[in-house]
C-alpha cells in the first residue's frame, strides 16, 4: 500500500462547532439552569407557605374556643312597675321563645306578650279559662316547656302552660303565643294561702310542694290510676298528700323539686339546705341538712338535676352536687363543689341553660351574670342600674337573656357565648364532673340525653398517643435497627439483594389491612396464645445466646463452607423451632407462670385487666407497619459508610464487631437517628391501625393490656358526628393542631440532633 492510499483511508478529524453554535448551547444551558432554579425555589417556598397555611387554618378554626363571651342590649320595654316591696308582693315570671322574637310577662295570673325588639304588645286570640282568684305564689317547672304552677289564696295549684305556635308562609315566620291551663288541685288541705311553691310535672302526674304563711309544708301529687272494674278503660285522678314536719320548715324561703319528683330541696332564711327523699310521697324523709352560711334567696337545678345552684342574701353563688359514697352507699349527700363570682346584692333569680351546664343569675341591684359550672367560670357580668331584678330567663338556645326589674323595665340581651365549656384549665387540667368524687382527666364528648355533661379533657387522648408511640417504638426499634445492621454488615450481597427489596415492599402495605388483621385475627389469636408469647419473649433471646456461644465450638466441617448462609439458616431454624415449642407448650407455660389462668393472675397480682384489643396488639401491628421504614433508611445509612474505612479498620486488626461498634454505627448515626425520627412521626400520626385494633378507650393508664385512644383516631371517630362550628368540631381541629405542633417540634429537634451528629462524626 502506498502513501497516497494511507492518506486517503485516514479519517479526517471532526471540525469544532462554530462559535455561534457554542454560544447558543451555553445560552440554552443558562436558560435551563435559570428555569430549574426558579422552579426549585418556587417549589421550596410553596412547601413552606403550605405548611404555614395549614397551621394558620388550624389556628383559625381553634381560636374561637378561647374567645371571651360578650353581650349587647337588644331591646328595652317599659311596662307597669312591679311592687316588690309591698305587703302583697307580686309573683312574676318572664319568658321568651327560641327565636327571641316573642316574650311575655306573667304576674298574678295575668300574662302579656311582646314582640321584640320593638316591644309591641301582642294580643291573645283566646284568653285562658281558669279559676282566676288572687295568686299568692308562682313556680316554674324547669325544662324546655314554659310550664308553671300558680298558687292561690285558697291553697289550690293551677297548672299553667305557655306555648309558641310557629308557622311559615312565603318563607315568613309567624309566632303565635298560646296559653292553656290544666285541672286545678288542692295543695293545702287547710285551704290556707300558699306563700311558697315548688312545682313539677312528671310522667305520672303533677307534683307540688306548698308552704303556707304559718310555716306548714305540704307535699301533693296528682297521679292517674285505672278505674275499678273488669272492663274499665277510663282513668281517674288520685290525690296523694302528706305534711312534712321537720326542723327548719318554718324558716323556709325557697323550695325546689327535681325533675322526677323524687327529691325536695328547701333553702331557709338562716342559711340551711334541707334535703328530702319524697319517692314515697306519703312518707317523706329528711336525708340531710347543710349550711350555706347565710340566708338562701334562690335555688335551681342545672340541666340533668344533678347540680344545684344556690344564691344567697350576700350575693354569693355556689354549685352543690349530690354524691353517693360507693363504699358506704345509703342516701346521697350534698357537697359544695364550686364558688363562682358574687353579686353586689342578694341573688333574686336563677335561670339554668337548657343546653349545657351554664346558668344565669340576677340580683336586687340590677346586675346579671352568666356562669358555667363545668368550666368553673363566670363568663359575663352585666352591671346593674339600681333596680332590683324580679324575674329572669335564659333564652332556650342560650343566646339571649330576658329580665324584668321592679321599675317595670323589660330588657333583652344578646349573648355571644358559643363555647362556654372550653378553657385552657378545663381542657388540660383535672375537672370535677357530676357524679365523680374527685377531679379527673376525662374525654367523653357525647351521651344518651340532652342533660349529658360533655367532658373534653384532652390529656387522655394525648396520653394515648404517647402510649401507643412508646410501645410500638419499643418493639420496632431493636428489630428494625438490628436487622439493618445484620443486612448491611454481615449478610451476603446476593441474599441482601433479595431481603432488602422484600422488606421495603412491606412499607407499602395498606395500614387499613394491617388494622383489619390486627383487630379481627391477631387480637383473638393473641388472647389464646398469650402465655406462649410471653414464653417466646423469654426463650428466644436465651436460645439465640446459647446457640451463638455453641456455634463457636462447632468444627468447621459442620459449619459448612457457605459462610454466613449456614448461620442464617441455623438462626431461622432456631427461631421457628422456638416459636413452635412455645405454641405447643402454651397451656403448660400458663400453668407454670400464671397459675393456670393468666387473666386472673394479672388481675389478682397486679390489678391489671386484660382486654382483647389492647396496647400489645397495637405494638405488634404498628411495629410491623413502621419496621420497613426504619429498616430501609438505617440500612442505607450503614451501607453508605465508605468501604475503605471498613477495610482499613479490619486491616489494622479490628474484629468485624469492633469495626461495627467503633466505626460503622458512629459514622451512620445521623442516618439511623433520622430513620427513628421518621418512624416516630409515622407512629404518632397512625390512624387506621389504632382505630380498628384497639378499644378506643380514652384512659390514663400505661397498662399494656388495655386499650387507649390517640389524637388521630379520635379525629376519625368523632368528626362525622361533630356539628359544624360546635365545640366538639373545633376541639377536633385543636387535636389536629396539637399533632401538627408536636410533629413539627420533634422533626425540628431531630434535624438539630442529626446535624450535630453529622458535624461531630464527619471525620469518619
Amino acid at each position: 500500500m502506498n502513501q497516497a492510499d494511507l492518506t486517503t483511508n485516514q479519517v479526517e478529524p471532526a471540525s469544532p462547532p462554530a462559535p455561534s453554535v457554542r454560544v447558543a448551547a451555553r445560552t440554552w444551558r443558562r436558560w435551563v439552569d435559570s428555569g430549574a432554579r426558579v422552579v426549585i425555589t418556587l417549589g421550596g417556598w410553596a412547601t413552606i407557605f403550605s405548611i404555614f397555611g395549614i397551621f394558620a387554618y388550624l389556628f383559625i378554626e381553634v381560636a374561637p374556643l378561647f374567645y371571651a363571651a360578650s353581650w349587647t342590649e337588644s331591646s328595652s320595654v317599659h311596662i307597669d312597675p312591679v311592687d316588690a316591696a309591698g305587703q302583697q308582693p307580686e309573683h312574676v315570671a318572664v319568658g321568651i321563645d327560641e327565636y327571641r322574637e316573642v316574650g311575655y310577662v306573667l304576674r298574678n295570673g295575668d300574662i302579656s306578650f311582646y314582640a321584640f325588639p320593638a316591644g309591641t304588645p301582642i294580643p291573645l286570640k283566646s284568653e285562658p279559662d281558669f279559676e282566676n282568684g288572687d295568686m299568692t305564689a308562682l313556680a316554674r317547672a324547669p325544662g324546655k316547656n314554659h310550664t308553671y304552677g300558680l298558687g292561690t289564696e285558697t291553697g289550690r295549684v293551677i297548672p299553667f302552660y305557655v306555648t309558641f305556635r310557629v308557622t311559615f308562609e312565603d318563607d315568613v315566620r309567624t309566632i303565635e303565643p298560646v296559653v292553656t291551663t290544666g285541672e286545678p288541685f288542692e295543695a293545702v288541705p287547710t285551704g290556707s294561702p300558699i306563700a311558697r311553691l315548688a312545682y313539677r310535672e312528671t310522667e305520672s302526674g303533677p307534683i307540688a310542694a306548698a308552704l303556707t304563711g304559718s310555716g306548714r309544708l305540704f307535699l301533693t301529687k296528682m297521679q292517674e290510676s285505672e278505674a275499678e272494674g273488669l272492663f274499665a278503660l277510663e282513668t281517674e285522678s288520685e290525690l296523694l298528700q302528706a305534711e312534712i314536719i321537720d326542723e327548719g320548715v318554718v324558716e323556709l324561703s325557697v323550695l325546689l323539686l327535681d325533675d322526677l319528683g323524687e327529691t325536695l330541696l328547701g333553702g331557709t332564711k338562716d342559711g340551711r339546705l334541707l334535703y328530702w327523699d319524697i319517692r314515697d310521697i306519703q312518707s317523706p324523709r329528711l336525708m340531710g341538712m347543710y349550711s350555706a352560711g347565710t340566708s338562701i334567696t334562690a335555688l335551681s337545678y342545672l340541666i340533668g338535676d344533678r347540680s344545684i345552684v344556690v344564691g344567697t342574701e350576700k350575693g354569693t353563688v355556689s354549685v352543690w352536687m349530690s354524691v353517693i359514697d360507693p363504699d358506704v352507699g345509703g342516701d346521697p349527700r350534698l357537697e359544695k363543689i364550686r364558688d363562682l363570682a358574687s353579686h353586689n346584692g342578694a341573688v333574686s333569680a336563677i335561670s339554668p341553660s337548657l343546653r349545657d351546664k351554664g346558668f344565669l343569675t340576677a340580683d336586687v341591684s340590677g346586675g346579671v351574670a352568666v356562669h358555667h359550672s363545668t368550666s368553673d367560670q363566670t363568663l359575663i357580668q352585666i352591671p346593674g342600674n339600681g333596680s332590683a331584678i324580679v324575674a329572669a330567663m335564659f333564652a332556650p338556645k342560650t343566646d339571649g337573656v330576658v329580665v324584668l326589674d321592679d321599675s317595670g323595665r323589660l330588657t333583652t340581651y344578646d349573648i355571644e357565648n358559643e363555647h362556654p365549656e372550653s378553657t385552657f384549665s378545663s381542657l388540660f387540667f383535672p375537672v370535677l364532673y357530676e357524679g365523680y368524687e374527685e377531679s379527673l382527666h376525662i374525654w367523653q364528648s357525647t351521651g344518651g340525653s340532652d342533660a349529658f355533661e360533655p367532658k373534653f379533657g384532652l390529656w387522655p387522648i394525648m396520653f394515648g398517643t404517647l402510649k401507643g408511640t412508646i410501645y410500638a417504638m419499643l418493639l420496632a426499634t431493636p428489630l428494625a435497627v438490628l436487622g439493618a445492621i445484620y443486612t448491611a454488615m454481615f449478610m451476603r450481597p446476593n441474599i441482601r439483594a433479595v431481603v432488602k427489596p422484600v422488606v421495603e415492599t412491606m412499607a407499602a402495605f395498606p395500614t387499613v389491612v394491617l388494622g383489619f388483621l390486627a383487630g379481627l385475627w391477631f387480637a383473638p389469636l393473641l388472647e389464646k396464645i398469650f402465655p406462649a408469647v410471653v414464653g417466646m419473649f423469654l426463650l428466644i433471646p436465651l436460645a439465640v445466646v446459647l446457640v451463638c456461644v455453641g456455634w463457636q465450638f462447632l468444627p468447621s466441617r459442620l459449619k459448612g463452607h457457605s459462610g454466613n448462609v449456614t448461620e442464617l439458616a441455623a438462626f431461622v431454624v432456631l427461631l421457628v423451632g422456638t416459636v413452635w415449642v412455645c405454641l405447643q407448650l402454651n397451656h403448660q407455660i400458663e400453668s407454670w407462670l400464671f397459675d393456670s389462668n393468666y387473666k386472673e393472675w394479672l388481675q389478682s397480682t397486679f390489678g391489671l385487666a386484660y382486654d382483647q384489643r389492647n396496647t400489645l396488639v397495637i405494638a405488634f401491628a404498628m411495629g410491623m407497619a413502621v419496621i420497613p421504614t426504619i429498616f430501609s433508611i438505617s440500612e442505607d445509612s450503614l451501607s453508605n459508610v465508605p468501604p475503605h474505612l471498613i477495610a482499613g479498620s479490619l486491616a489494622l486488626g479490628a474484629t468485624p464487631w469492633q469495626t461495627l461498634t467503633k466505626l460503622v454505627i458512629i459514622s451512620a448515626s445521623p442516618g439511623v437517628f433520622s430513620a427513628l425520627m421518621i418512624g416516630l412521626g409515622r407512629v404518632v400520626g397512625e390512624t387506621m391501625i389504632v382505630l380498628m385494633a384497639t378499644g378506643n378507650t380514652p384512659v390514663l393508664d400505661m397498662n399494656l393490656f388495655n386499650g387507649f385512644r390517640t389524637l388521630s383516631a379520635n379525629i376519625a371517630v368523632e368528626m362525622p358526628e361533630a356539628p359544624h362550628g360546635g365545640t366538639l368540631y373545633r376541639l377536633l381541629f385543636l387535636a389536629g393542631l396539637l399533632l401538627f405542633v408536636f410533629t413539627s417540634i420533634v422533626n425540628t429537634l431531630a434535624e438539630i440532633v442529626r446535624q450535630r451528629l453529622r458535624a461531630r462524626y464527619s471525620q469518619f
